[in-house]
């Protein structure tokens, strides 16, 4: 499975666990997980829980297959390089793959939240494309920017949500931006050796 950063959250405190960006970093951290051929249905569970849904989780093949789609069509949203693309990316799937907006408590279980999912019980696949196109669509219309990246390291496709007010992130991590680092300078020391040699 790949790289899945730790969150730790209040478990009391519901606003966090299901706030914007916190939903933007699942949407990213489910879709490298989902990335595998075959992921396992239990490693996606796992990912579900460290950011905040409760069990029973459930998975079947069939679940993470109709997941594994949605994490397709999101990828797309990563990969826009300006502002407008992410945008018209994200109204695409908004028209093609969610309802209309609406709240729900989930029968008084949760506190009042947007829902673009047709019902609250709607097929994982549903709910993974329409709870991160909403949180995306916020980030996008808050940055205007796109909302995350695809890793710039040549050995790896992961995706993370970028944000902050530095520069802006080409990797995912500080393990591929030192490894590419690395990579770079021992290239650029080979074709010096390789020029003293002639």
């Amino acid at each position: 499975m790949r790289y899945i950063p730790q969150v730790s959250f209040n478990s009391t405190d519901w606003s966090t666990r299901h706030s914007v960006l916190t939903t933007a970093r699942r949407t990213a951290a489910l879709i490298n997980a989902l990335a595998d051929e075959c992921p396992d249905p239990t490693d996606v569970a796992d990912v579900l829980r460290a950011y905040g849904e409760s069990d029973p989780i459930d998975l079947t093949p069939r679940d993470v297959a109709g997941m594994r789609a949605a994490a397709a069509l999101l990828r797309q949203v990563f990969a826009a390089e300006h502002a407008d693309e992410a945008a018209a990316t994200l109204n695409r799937l908004l028209d093609d793959h969610t309802g209309p907006l609406r709240l729900t408590s989930h029968g008084g279980s949760t506190p009042w939240h947007p829902h673009l999912d047709h019902d609250d019980n709607a097929p994982w696949d549903e709910w993974l494309l329409a709870s991160s196109c909403m949180a995306l669509t916020v980030l996008v219309w808050d940055r205007q920017r796109p909302p995350g990246r695809i890793c710039a390291s040549t050995s790896c496709h992961n995706v993370f949500i970028a944000q902050g007010s530095g520069p802006e992130r080409r990797y995912c991590s500080r393990r591929c931006a030192t490894r590419e680092r690395v990579a770079a300078h021992r290239h650029s020391h080979s074709t010096e050796q390789k020029k003293d040699t002639y």
